[in-house]
Order: C-alpha cells, then structure tokens, then sequence
C-alpha cells in the first residue's frame, strides 16, 4: 500500500488576473524522495512551488501539506506547518545587510523561542551542514561567489531542521563543476536527514544527479510523472526535445542510435485514478 503523500495537489488552477498558469492540474510528492520539477520556460515551475508554501493564493482546487491545507489553519497552526519545511528561492534571497551567519538565524527568531547564544552555535553548524567554512558566517552576501552564496541560502532553508525542502533553479548561474557540487550535496543531504526535496530546475544534469521522480509542467498541468528512463519513452514533444536532445542524451548516457518513444507509461490521471 502506498504512504499517504507529504504534498497533494488536486485540480489546481493558479492565474495572474486573467492568465491563467495552472488549472486541473494534480500531483502528490512522496515522503523521502527528491522529485525534479521540469517544463518549458513559463509553464509556472516557481508559481507552483509558492502556491505550496503559501505565497501565491491558488484560484481554485486544493493543496495538502503533512495533511493540512494552510488555508484552513489559524496562524498558530500555520506557523507550526511552516516550521516543518525549509525554501530555497532562486536568487538566495539572502539579506544584503545580514551576515551569512545573521540570514541563517532569521528563521530561528521568527519561528522558535532559541535563545541567542544556541542560535549562533545552531546556525555555525548549519554553516558547515551546507558546505561553507566556519569563516564564512562573518562575511556579507555581497563576499561570497555565486556558489557560496547558494550554499548560505541552503543552510538558512535548514535552519530549523525540515523535512522538507523546497530548492528553486539552484543551480542556476553555477559553473558546471560548482552545480555538479551542489547537486552532491543535495542528494548527500537528503540521504543523512531523510528530506522530501521540491526541486525546480532546468538543469538535466541535476535531474540525472538527484532526482528519484520528475514531474513534467506543460499545457497548464502534470504531462507526466517517472523516472528519467520513463520519462524517454513519453510522447510528446517538449519532453523528447528535452531528454533526447544533445544535453539530455550526455546527461542520461544515451546516443542518438538509442532514442525510441512510445506512450506514457506514467500519468497523472493514471497515478490519481483512485
């Protein structure tokens, strides 16, 4: 029997006035898997990572996190909620005027009662967790390299200890060998703390890296849910452009000579016709 999801979406419609992004769209995450979230530009990767956490209101249809959906909760129980899960915005989101070890400390304040001295010593060793030398808890976003400054983002989402994380375009900007970096890391992490990870991207070689299951936006919904395998044999378009490409046949180790498609064997209706 399958574990009740940690994420489920249903009949999601998300819209800026009257552009609509998302409708009848469904997916569940599952507890303990890293799932890469995969579309053409614009198809609403990012949108549907704020609608989760609560940043963008959906028009219609539900949301479900650990059980609960946010909108029905009072800010007690959301702010608990909100504890459970740790966000990684594309850009770091760092605060230009904090240290790295004051960004790592904002979740702490405002979600938690831990005193200042346990703070500095809980964000030094988040610090570490994400890879960056103790020394770089003093110095300002605007010292650190691009793959540093992604590095700091990651240990202020672990902050408060998630079981889920949410990592949007992480590698994005990164010289190959410093993705390639993050990518171990990520996985590295949700193998010794038992994450769930949201993971937006556009990078096959992460994809390749990371991920157990990927989701494929297009249309305005989930084309389809697999692994990178499955996901080969999907027809359509986007997705054959994308994993059989140049990019996507080194990233996967397939050739030219080795490209067949054939139907999806894995759908969203097929995946939720229960």
């Amino acid at each position: 029997m399958t574990a009740e999801p940690i994420i489920r979406i249903r009949d999601l419609k998300t819209a800026y006035g009257s552009h609509v992004v998302h409708e009848h769209l469904d997916l569940d995450i599952r507890r303990g898997e890293i799932i890469g979230i995969i579309g053409p530009s614009g198809c609403g990767k990012s949108v549907l990572l704020r609608a989760i956490v609560g940043l963008k209101q959906p028009a219609a249809g539900s949301i479900e996190v650990f059980g609960n959906r946010l909108e029905t909760l009072d800010p007690e129980e959301r702010r608990a909620v909100e504890r459970r899960w740790g966000v990684m915005f594309q850009d770091g989101a760092l605060f230009s005027n904090l240290t790295v070890r004051e960004n790592v400390m904002v979740p702490m304040k405002e979600h938690s009662d831990i005193g200042p001295r346990l703070r500095v010593e809980l964000a030094d060793m988040k610090i570490r967790l994400a890879g960056l030398e103790p020394e770089a808890g003093d110095k300002f976003p605007s010292d650190l390299s691009g793959g540093m400054r992604k590095r700091a983002a990651l240990a202020r989402a672990l902050s408060l200890d998630p079981e889920l994380l949410f990592l949007d375009e992480p590698t994005a900007g990164l010289d190959p060998i410093t993705a390639a970096g993050f990518d171990s890391l990520v996985r590295q992490l949700q193998q010794a703390l038992g994450l769930t990870v949201f993971l937006v991207t556009h990078d096959v070689d992460t994809l390749h890296a990371t991920c157990d299951r990927i989701a494929v936006l297009g249309e305005k919904h989930v084309l389809a849910v697999g692994t990178i395998d499955e996901l080969r044999q999907f027809d359509h378009p986007w997705v054959q452009e994308y994993f059989g490409g140049p990019r996507g046949r080194a990233a996967t180790g397939h050739s030219n000579g080795d490209r067949t498609w054939k139907s999806a064997l894995i759908t969203p209706s097929s995946e939720h016709s229960c």
